[in-house]
Protein backbone atom coordinates (compact mmCIF):
# COMPACT_ATOMS: atom_id res chain seq x y z
CA UNK A 1 0.00 0.00 0.00
CA UNK A 2 1.16 3.54 -1.24
CA UNK A 3 1.81 5.76 2.32
CA UNK A 4 -0.36 8.94 1.94
CA UNK A 5 1.58 12.23 2.20
CA UNK A 6 0.24 15.51 3.17
CA UNK A 7 -1.58 17.57 0.40
CA UNK A 8 1.31 20.05 0.30
CA UNK A 9 4.08 17.30 -0.23
CA UNK A 10 1.62 16.38 -3.27
CA UNK A 11 1.49 19.34 -4.36
CA UNK A 12 5.11 20.17 -4.17
CA UNK A 13 5.72 17.00 -6.09
CA UNK A 14 3.53 17.28 -8.91
CA UNK A 15 5.13 20.91 -9.59
CA UNK A 16 8.07 19.52 -9.46
CA UNK A 17 7.01 16.48 -11.61
CA UNK A 18 5.20 18.80 -14.29
CA UNK A 19 8.46 21.32 -15.03
CA UNK A 20 10.50 18.38 -15.46
CA UNK A 21 8.73 17.27 -17.81
CA UNK A 22 7.92 20.54 -19.97
CA UNK A 23 11.77 21.34 -19.25
CA UNK A 24 12.94 17.93 -20.87
CA UNK A 25 10.71 17.98 -23.65
CA UNK A 26 12.39 21.72 -24.23
CA UNK A 27 15.76 21.27 -23.38
CA UNK A 28 16.73 17.09 -23.91
CA UNK A 29 18.53 18.16 -27.35
CA UNK A 30 21.46 16.72 -28.84
CA UNK A 31 24.37 19.65 -29.77
CA UNK A 32 23.55 20.69 -33.04
CA UNK A 33 25.44 18.88 -35.98
CA UNK A 34 27.47 20.97 -39.14
CA UNK A 35 27.86 18.18 -41.72
CA UNK A 36 31.49 17.96 -42.51
CA UNK A 37 30.21 15.94 -46.13
CA UNK A 38 31.98 17.22 -49.19
CA UNK A 39 30.00 16.65 -52.79
CA UNK A 40 32.59 15.05 -54.97
CA UNK A 41 30.64 14.85 -58.73
CA UNK A 42 27.78 17.57 -60.11
CA UNK A 43 28.69 20.85 -60.48
CA UNK A 44 25.56 23.33 -60.85
CA UNK A 45 25.70 22.73 -64.79
CA UNK A 46 22.26 23.15 -66.93
CA UNK A 47 21.03 20.53 -69.00
CA UNK A 48 21.98 21.20 -72.20
CA UNK A 49 18.43 21.98 -74.47
CA UNK A 50 18.64 18.99 -76.69
CA UNK A 51 18.51 16.55 -73.59
CA UNK A 52 15.64 14.07 -73.89
CA UNK A 53 14.42 15.96 -70.42
CA UNK A 54 13.37 18.45 -72.37
CA UNK A 55 12.03 16.85 -75.15
CA UNK A 56 8.91 18.32 -76.89
CA UNK A 57 6.10 15.27 -77.15
CA UNK A 58 5.48 14.23 -80.59
CA UNK A 59 2.60 15.28 -82.93
CA UNK A 60 1.37 18.84 -83.99
CA UNK A 61 0.47 21.30 -81.45
CA UNK A 62 0.33 18.34 -78.37
CA UNK A 63 -0.30 19.52 -74.90
CA UNK A 64 3.28 20.17 -72.37
CA UNK A 65 4.16 21.35 -69.60
CA UNK A 66 1.32 19.54 -68.09
CA UNK A 67 0.86 19.80 -64.49
CA UNK A 68 -1.99 19.45 -61.68
CA UNK A 69 -2.41 21.34 -58.26
CA UNK A 70 -5.10 21.19 -55.79
CA UNK A 71 -8.61 22.94 -56.99
CA UNK A 72 -10.17 23.08 -54.06
CA UNK A 73 -9.78 23.36 -49.81
CA UNK A 74 -10.49 19.85 -49.46
CA UNK A 75 -8.94 17.87 -51.90
CA UNK A 76 -12.02 16.55 -54.18
CA UNK A 77 -11.01 18.85 -57.07
CA UNK A 78 -7.81 19.77 -59.29
CA UNK A 79 -6.38 22.27 -61.70
CA UNK A 80 -4.89 20.40 -64.42
CA UNK A 81 -2.72 23.29 -66.85
CA UNK A 82 -1.24 23.08 -70.24
CA UNK A 83 0.62 24.55 -73.08
CA UNK A 84 -0.30 24.40 -76.51
CA UNK A 85 3.01 25.49 -78.78
CA UNK A 86 1.18 26.41 -82.18
CA UNK A 87 -2.08 27.26 -81.52
CA UNK A 88 -5.07 27.10 -78.74
CA UNK A 89 -6.58 23.43 -79.91
CA UNK A 90 -9.21 22.47 -77.03
CA UNK A 91 -9.50 23.22 -73.69
CA UNK A 92 -11.55 19.99 -72.72
CA UNK A 93 -10.26 17.70 -70.19
CA UNK A 94 -11.72 13.81 -70.51
CA UNK A 95 -11.63 12.09 -67.11
CA UNK A 96 -12.85 9.06 -65.45
CA UNK A 97 -12.12 6.04 -63.40
CA UNK A 98 -11.20 3.60 -66.18
CA UNK A 99 -8.31 3.44 -68.78
CA UNK A 100 -10.79 2.45 -71.47
CA UNK A 101 -13.79 4.93 -70.81
CA UNK A 102 -14.13 8.33 -70.07
CA UNK A 103 -17.08 9.20 -68.52
CA UNK A 104 -16.69 12.73 -67.78
CA UNK A 105 -15.47 16.05 -69.37
CA UNK A 106 -14.59 19.70 -67.85
CA UNK A 107 -14.01 22.94 -69.84
CA UNK A 108 -11.22 25.01 -69.22
CA UNK A 109 -9.59 28.44 -70.54
CA UNK A 110 -6.76 29.29 -71.97
CA UNK A 111 -4.90 32.49 -72.31
CA UNK A 112 -1.08 33.55 -73.00
CA UNK A 113 0.99 36.70 -72.18
CA UNK A 114 4.05 38.46 -73.63
CA UNK A 115 7.45 39.47 -71.80
CA UNK A 116 9.49 41.44 -74.36
CA UNK A 117 10.08 39.50 -76.95
CA UNK A 118 9.15 36.34 -76.24
CA UNK A 119 5.46 34.97 -76.55
CA UNK A 120 4.32 32.29 -74.63
CA UNK A 121 2.34 29.48 -76.24
CA UNK A 122 -0.96 29.08 -74.97
CA UNK A 123 -1.87 28.32 -71.36
CA UNK A 124 -4.62 26.02 -70.45
CA UNK A 125 -5.98 25.58 -67.20
CA UNK A 126 -9.34 23.27 -66.40
CA UNK A 127 -11.20 23.15 -63.17
CA UNK A 128 -12.51 19.33 -62.11
CA UNK A 129 -14.15 18.85 -59.22
CA UNK A 130 -16.75 16.64 -57.40
CA UNK A 131 -14.19 13.95 -57.39
CA UNK A 132 -14.46 11.16 -54.89
CA UNK A 133 -12.13 10.63 -52.07
CA UNK A 134 -9.15 8.09 -52.38
CA UNK A 135 -9.77 7.27 -56.22
CA UNK A 136 -7.84 6.98 -58.92
CA UNK A 137 -8.79 9.12 -62.19
CA UNK A 138 -7.67 8.63 -65.41
CA UNK A 139 -7.56 11.92 -67.94
CA UNK A 140 -6.89 12.75 -71.64
CA UNK A 141 -5.61 16.11 -73.22
CA UNK A 142 -5.44 17.40 -76.75
CA UNK A 143 -6.97 16.04 -79.98
CA UNK A 144 -6.79 13.01 -82.51
CA UNK A 145 -2.94 11.82 -82.76
CA UNK A 146 -1.75 14.75 -80.66
CA UNK A 147 -4.01 13.88 -77.67
CA UNK A 148 -2.14 13.12 -74.11
CA UNK A 149 -3.07 10.61 -71.44
CA UNK A 150 -2.57 10.75 -67.64
CA UNK A 151 -3.58 10.18 -64.25
CA UNK A 152 -3.64 11.07 -60.48
CA UNK A 153 -5.27 9.78 -57.38
CA UNK A 154 -7.47 12.09 -54.83
CA UNK A 155 -6.22 11.88 -51.41
CA UNK A 156 -8.06 10.30 -48.32
CA UNK A 157 -11.43 12.45 -47.11
CA UNK A 158 -10.57 14.48 -44.61
CA UNK A 159 -10.11 12.82 -41.31
CA UNK A 160 -7.64 13.18 -38.28
CA UNK A 161 -5.87 9.55 -38.84
CA UNK A 162 -5.68 9.88 -42.53
CA UNK A 163 -2.14 9.14 -43.20
CA UNK A 164 -0.21 10.64 -45.97
CA UNK A 165 3.13 11.45 -47.45
CA UNK A 166 4.61 15.23 -48.69
CA UNK A 167 7.95 15.39 -50.81
CA UNK A 168 9.23 18.79 -49.92
CA UNK A 169 11.30 20.43 -53.11
CA UNK A 170 12.38 23.57 -52.99
CA UNK A 171 15.00 26.65 -55.01
CA UNK A 172 14.75 23.27 -58.67
CA UNK A 173 16.08 25.01 -61.00
CA UNK A 174 17.29 22.76 -64.38
CA UNK A 175 20.74 20.95 -63.80
CA UNK A 176 21.32 17.49 -63.53
CA UNK A 177 21.51 18.21 -59.72
CA UNK A 178 18.19 18.88 -60.38
CA UNK A 179 17.51 16.09 -62.66
CA UNK A 180 18.86 13.94 -59.58
CA UNK A 181 16.61 15.79 -57.13
CA UNK A 182 13.54 15.06 -59.43
CA UNK A 183 14.53 11.32 -59.70
CA UNK A 184 15.12 10.80 -56.61
CA UNK A 185 11.83 12.32 -55.02
CA UNK A 186 10.06 10.14 -57.74
CA UNK A 187 11.31 7.05 -55.86
CA UNK A 188 10.39 8.03 -52.31
CA UNK A 189 6.39 7.49 -52.22
CA UNK A 190 5.56 10.96 -51.87
CA UNK A 191 1.84 11.74 -52.84
CA UNK A 192 1.79 15.43 -53.58
CA UNK A 193 4.73 17.99 -53.55
CA UNK A 194 5.08 20.93 -51.05
CA UNK A 195 7.01 23.20 -52.94
CA UNK A 196 8.76 26.19 -51.31
CA UNK A 197 9.45 28.87 -54.26
CA UNK A 198 12.00 29.23 -57.20
CA UNK A 199 10.77 27.27 -60.14
CA UNK A 200 12.61 27.57 -63.44
CA UNK A 201 15.35 30.47 -62.09
CA UNK A 202 13.98 31.53 -66.02
CA UNK A 203 14.87 35.34 -64.81
CA UNK A 204 18.87 34.04 -65.18
CA UNK A 205 18.99 33.36 -68.07
CA UNK A 206 18.96 37.04 -70.34
CA UNK A 207 21.28 35.94 -73.18
CA UNK A 208 19.13 36.39 -75.97
CA UNK A 209 15.88 38.42 -76.04
CA UNK A 210 13.77 35.65 -76.01
CA UNK A 211 15.40 33.35 -73.53
CA UNK A 212 13.79 34.14 -69.71
CA UNK A 213 10.72 32.70 -71.10
CA UNK A 214 11.92 29.69 -73.28
CA UNK A 215 13.44 28.51 -69.61
CA UNK A 216 10.01 28.39 -68.47
CA UNK A 217 8.84 25.92 -71.40
CA UNK A 218 11.64 23.85 -70.69
CA UNK A 219 11.43 23.61 -66.85
CA UNK A 220 7.60 22.86 -67.64
CA UNK A 221 8.62 19.64 -69.71
CA UNK A 222 11.23 18.75 -67.73
CA UNK A 223 9.17 18.59 -64.45
CA UNK A 224 6.25 17.25 -66.18
CA UNK A 225 7.16 13.78 -65.23
CA UNK A 226 6.00 14.01 -61.85
CA UNK A 227 3.65 17.23 -62.29
CA UNK A 228 0.87 15.58 -64.93
CA UNK A 229 0.73 12.50 -62.19
CA UNK A 230 0.19 14.37 -58.72
CA UNK A 231 -0.37 17.52 -57.24
CA UNK A 232 2.45 20.14 -56.73
CA UNK A 233 1.13 23.16 -54.26
CA UNK A 234 2.86 25.91 -55.47
CA UNK A 235 4.64 29.15 -53.36
CA UNK A 236 6.83 31.68 -54.96
CA UNK A 237 9.79 32.69 -54.42
CA UNK A 238 12.34 35.73 -55.41
CA UNK A 239 13.03 34.00 -59.08
CA UNK A 240 9.34 34.33 -59.91
CA UNK A 241 9.29 38.07 -59.15
CA UNK A 242 11.44 38.53 -62.52
CA UNK A 243 11.38 42.40 -62.15
CA UNK A 244 12.91 43.40 -65.44
CA UNK A 245 12.80 47.19 -66.07
CA UNK A 246 15.62 47.38 -68.25
CA UNK A 247 13.39 44.71 -70.79
CA UNK A 248 10.28 46.96 -70.19
CA UNK A 249 9.09 44.22 -67.44
CA UNK A 250 7.60 45.78 -64.27
CA UNK A 251 4.46 43.45 -63.57
CA UNK A 252 5.97 41.19 -60.79
CA UNK A 253 5.35 37.75 -61.09
CA UNK A 254 4.29 37.75 -64.63
CA UNK A 255 4.81 34.33 -65.59
CA UNK A 256 4.92 32.65 -62.91
CA UNK A 257 1.28 33.98 -62.48
CA UNK A 258 0.32 32.77 -65.97
CA UNK A 259 1.79 29.52 -65.37
CA UNK A 260 0.78 28.43 -62.39
CA UNK A 261 -2.41 28.77 -60.74
CA UNK A 262 -3.68 28.15 -57.56
CA UNK A 263 -7.29 27.41 -55.84
CA UNK A 264 -6.76 30.84 -53.63
CA UNK A 265 -10.16 31.76 -54.22
CA UNK A 266 -11.40 28.71 -52.16
CA UNK A 267 -9.73 29.81 -48.94
CA UNK A 268 -10.80 33.18 -48.87
CA UNK A 269 -8.11 35.08 -50.43
CA UNK A 270 -7.60 37.58 -52.70
CA UNK A 271 -4.17 36.72 -54.42
CA UNK A 272 -2.81 33.53 -56.09
CA UNK A 273 0.32 34.17 -53.83
CA UNK A 274 -1.11 33.00 -50.55
CA UNK A 275 -3.92 30.86 -49.85
CA UNK A 276 -4.54 27.47 -47.80
CA UNK A 277 -5.66 23.73 -48.38
CA UNK A 278 -6.47 21.01 -46.34
CA UNK A 279 -4.99 17.69 -47.73
CA UNK A 280 -5.93 14.41 -45.67
CA UNK A 281 -5.38 15.03 -41.99
CA UNK A 282 -3.33 17.91 -42.75
CA UNK A 283 -4.10 22.15 -42.76
CA UNK A 284 -1.16 23.45 -45.14
CA UNK A 285 -0.95 27.72 -45.45
CA UNK A 286 0.76 29.08 -48.24
CA UNK A 287 2.62 32.58 -47.39
CA UNK A 288 4.19 35.05 -49.68
CA UNK A 289 8.11 35.99 -48.85
CA UNK A 290 7.50 38.68 -51.66
CA UNK A 291 4.18 40.21 -51.11
CA UNK A 292 2.77 43.00 -48.31
CA UNK A 293 2.53 41.50 -44.96
CA UNK A 294 2.43 44.14 -42.10
CA UNK A 295 -0.43 44.85 -40.49
CA UNK A 296 -3.99 45.24 -41.98
CA UNK A 297 -2.20 44.43 -45.64
CA UNK A 298 -4.13 41.71 -47.38
CA UNK A 299 -1.93 39.15 -46.73
CA UNK A 300 -1.99 39.90 -42.54
CA UNK A 301 -5.73 40.47 -42.48
CA UNK A 302 -6.01 37.04 -44.80
CA UNK A 303 -4.06 34.78 -42.30
CA UNK A 304 -5.41 35.88 -39.15
CA UNK A 305 -8.84 34.80 -40.98
CA UNK A 306 -6.71 31.45 -42.02
CA UNK A 307 -6.07 30.63 -38.63
CA UNK A 308 -9.25 31.09 -37.16
CA UNK A 309 -10.96 28.60 -39.44
CA UNK A 310 -7.87 25.76 -38.93
CA UNK A 311 -10.21 22.72 -37.89
CA UNK A 312 -7.08 20.70 -35.50
CA UNK A 313 -9.75 17.53 -34.71
CA UNK A 314 -10.44 17.51 -37.96
CA UNK A 315 -6.46 18.19 -39.81
CA UNK A 316 -4.50 18.12 -36.70
CA UNK A 317 -1.15 18.49 -38.48
CA UNK A 318 -0.87 22.14 -39.55
CA UNK A 319 2.12 23.06 -41.96
CA UNK A 320 3.21 26.30 -43.25
CA UNK A 321 5.03 27.09 -46.73
CA UNK A 322 7.21 30.21 -47.21
CA UNK A 323 10.46 30.66 -49.08
CA UNK A 324 12.38 32.82 -46.86
CA UNK A 325 13.70 31.10 -43.78
CA UNK A 326 13.12 32.52 -40.49
CA UNK A 327 15.76 30.65 -38.72
CA UNK A 328 18.79 30.43 -41.03
CA UNK A 329 22.38 30.01 -39.94
CA UNK A 330 23.77 30.47 -43.29
CA UNK A 331 25.51 33.13 -44.72
CA UNK A 332 23.67 33.51 -48.07
CA UNK A 333 20.71 35.13 -47.27
CA UNK A 334 21.09 35.78 -43.35
CA UNK A 335 18.65 37.66 -41.67
CA UNK A 336 16.19 38.01 -44.85
CA UNK A 337 13.29 36.43 -42.77
CA UNK A 338 13.44 38.66 -39.56
CA UNK A 339 10.98 40.68 -40.79
CA UNK A 340 7.94 38.37 -41.91
CA UNK A 341 9.28 36.37 -38.24
CA UNK A 342 8.60 39.82 -36.18
CA UNK A 343 5.50 39.83 -38.04
CA UNK A 344 4.05 35.91 -37.67
CA UNK A 345 5.89 33.90 -35.34
CA UNK A 346 4.01 34.48 -32.50
CA UNK A 347 0.77 33.27 -34.39
CA UNK A 348 2.67 30.60 -35.58
CA UNK A 349 2.94 29.44 -31.49
CA UNK A 350 0.16 30.55 -30.07
CA UNK A 351 -1.93 28.20 -32.84
CA UNK A 352 0.64 25.40 -32.94
CA UNK A 353 1.89 25.19 -36.24
CA UNK A 354 3.93 21.90 -36.52
CA UNK A 355 6.38 22.86 -39.02
CA UNK A 356 7.21 25.47 -41.11
CA UNK A 357 9.34 25.11 -44.77
CA UNK A 358 10.86 27.04 -46.64
CA UNK A 359 13.66 27.28 -49.48
CA UNK A 360 15.91 30.37 -50.66
CA UNK A 361 19.31 28.92 -48.88
CA UNK A 362 21.00 26.58 -51.49
CA UNK A 363 21.34 24.15 -48.30
CA UNK A 364 19.34 22.15 -45.95
CA UNK A 365 19.27 23.30 -41.90
CA UNK A 366 16.32 21.81 -39.40
CA UNK A 367 16.12 23.69 -36.34
CA UNK A 368 14.78 23.07 -32.35
CA UNK A 369 11.78 24.15 -31.47
CA UNK A 370 12.05 27.49 -30.21
CA UNK A 371 11.28 31.31 -30.68
CA UNK A 372 12.26 34.88 -30.11
CA UNK A 373 9.15 36.50 -29.21
CA UNK A 374 9.87 37.55 -25.62
CA UNK A 375 11.79 40.54 -26.06
CA UNK A 376 9.68 43.79 -26.43
CA UNK A 377 12.51 46.14 -27.02
CA UNK A 378 12.86 47.09 -23.23
CA UNK A 379 13.03 43.95 -21.34
CA UNK A 380 12.91 40.00 -22.03
CA UNK A 381 15.10 37.54 -23.54
CA UNK A 382 16.92 38.80 -26.67
CA UNK A 383 17.80 35.82 -27.94
CA UNK A 384 16.22 32.54 -29.63
CA UNK A 385 15.33 30.07 -26.61
CA UNK A 386 13.45 26.54 -26.28
CA UNK A 387 10.02 26.55 -26.89
CA UNK A 388 8.02 23.54 -26.77
CA UNK A 389 5.06 25.23 -28.72
CA UNK A 390 6.90 26.68 -31.51
CA UNK A 391 7.44 24.93 -34.77
CA UNK A 392 10.26 22.99 -35.93
CA UNK A 393 12.10 25.20 -39.17
CA UNK A 394 13.18 23.68 -42.13
CA UNK A 395 14.91 24.77 -44.66
CA UNK A 396 15.11 22.67 -48.08
CA UNK A 397 16.46 25.42 -50.90
CA UNK A 398 18.51 22.47 -52.04
CA UNK A 399 16.85 21.49 -55.09
CA UNK A 400 19.76 22.06 -57.65
CA UNK A 401 19.65 24.91 -59.64
CA UNK A 402 22.90 26.67 -61.33
CA UNK A 403 23.51 29.00 -58.49
CA UNK A 404 25.15 25.95 -56.59
CA UNK A 405 25.41 25.13 -52.99
CA UNK A 406 25.65 27.99 -49.99
CA UNK A 407 28.63 26.52 -48.07
CA UNK A 408 29.34 28.91 -45.86
CA UNK A 409 27.53 28.25 -42.52
CA UNK A 410 28.05 30.57 -39.81
CA UNK A 411 30.62 29.65 -37.10
CA UNK A 412 30.12 29.10 -34.05
CA UNK A 413 26.41 26.77 -35.27
CA UNK A 414 24.15 28.94 -32.90
CA UNK A 415 21.67 26.95 -30.37
CA UNK A 416 18.35 26.59 -32.31
CA UNK A 417 20.65 24.98 -35.26
CA UNK A 418 19.95 20.87 -34.82
CA UNK A 419 21.25 20.12 -38.26
CA UNK A 420 22.75 21.95 -41.43
CA UNK A 421 24.38 20.54 -44.64
CA UNK A 422 25.47 22.21 -47.84
CA UNK A 423 24.28 19.36 -50.19
CA UNK A 424 21.14 19.01 -52.80
CA UNK A 425 18.40 16.73 -51.72
CA UNK A 426 14.75 16.80 -50.69
CA UNK A 427 12.41 15.56 -48.12
CA UNK A 428 9.70 13.73 -47.65
CA UNK A 429 6.66 14.26 -44.48
CA UNK A 430 4.96 10.79 -43.80
CA UNK A 431 2.22 11.81 -41.66
CA UNK A 432 1.00 8.18 -40.00
CA UNK A 433 -1.40 9.22 -37.38
CA UNK A 434 -3.10 12.49 -35.79
CA UNK A 435 -0.26 12.12 -33.15
CA UNK A 436 3.47 11.46 -35.26
CA UNK A 437 4.77 12.00 -38.31
CA UNK A 438 7.96 11.01 -39.74
CA UNK A 439 10.32 12.91 -41.64
CA UNK A 440 13.14 12.16 -43.91
CA UNK A 441 15.97 14.36 -45.54
CA UNK A 442 17.19 12.76 -48.35
CA UNK A 443 20.58 13.78 -49.72
CA UNK A 444 21.19 12.76 -53.27
CA UNK A 445 24.87 14.02 -53.75
CA UNK A 446 27.05 11.90 -56.04
CA UNK A 447 24.43 10.18 -57.70
CA UNK A 448 22.94 8.37 -54.59
CA UNK A 449 20.14 9.54 -52.44
CA UNK A 450 20.74 8.84 -48.66
CA UNK A 451 18.19 9.18 -46.20
CA UNK A 452 20.93 11.83 -43.70
CA UNK A 453 18.42 13.30 -41.26
CA UNK A 454 15.50 12.14 -40.01
CA UNK A 455 13.30 12.39 -36.76
CA UNK A 456 9.97 11.41 -35.76
CA UNK A 457 7.34 14.96 -35.38
CA UNK A 458 4.55 14.85 -32.78
CA UNK A 459 1.55 17.05 -33.74
CA UNK A 460 1.60 20.25 -31.09
CA UNK A 461 -2.08 20.03 -31.24
CA UNK A 462 -2.36 16.47 -29.56
CA UNK A 463 0.78 16.67 -27.88
CA UNK A 464 -0.77 19.75 -25.85
CA UNK A 465 -3.59 17.70 -24.99
CA UNK A 466 -1.72 14.85 -23.73
CA UNK A 467 0.23 17.79 -21.25
CA UNK A 468 -3.34 18.87 -20.15
CA UNK A 469 -4.67 15.76 -19.20
CA UNK A 470 -1.63 14.62 -17.99
CA UNK A 471 -1.87 17.92 -15.64
CA UNK A 472 -5.82 16.78 -14.91
CA UNK A 473 -4.85 14.08 -13.53
CA UNK A 474 -2.24 14.73 -11.66
CA UNK A 475 -4.15 17.38 -9.83
CA UNK A 476 -6.48 15.16 -9.22
CA UNK A 477 -4.17 12.42 -8.12
CA UNK A 478 -2.87 15.30 -5.59
CA UNK A 479 -5.84 15.70 -3.67
CA UNK A 480 -5.70 11.61 -2.29
CA UNK A 481 -2.02 10.30 -3.08
CA UNK A 482 0.73 10.38 -6.10
CA UNK A 483 0.39 7.88 -8.57
CA UNK A 484 2.62 6.85 -11.23
CA UNK A 485 2.04 5.54 -14.92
Amino acid sequence: MMPKVSRTQSLLVLLAFISFVLLSSVNSRNAGITSTFIRSEWPSVDIPLDNDAFAVPKGHNAPQQVHITQGDYDGKAVIISWVTADEPGPSKVQYGTSTTRYDFFAEGTVRNYTFYKYKSGYIHHCLIDGLKYNTKYYYKIGSSDSSREFWFQTPPKIDPDAPYKFGIIGDLGQTYNSLSTLEHYMQSGGQTVLFVGDLSYADRYEYTDVDVGLRWDTWGRFVEQSTAYQPWIWSAGNHEIEYMPHMGEVIPFKSYLHRYTTPYMASKSSSPLWYAIRRASAHIIVLSSYSPFVKYTPQWMWLKEEFGRVDREKTPWLIILMHVPIYNSNEAHYMEGESIRAEFESWFIRYKVDVVFAGHVHAYERSYRISNIRYNVTSGDRYPVPDKLAPVYITVGDGGNQEGLAGRFRDPQPDYSAFREASYGHSTLEIKNRTHAIYHWNRNDDGKKVATDSFILHSQYWASNRRRKLKKHYLRSAVGHITTY
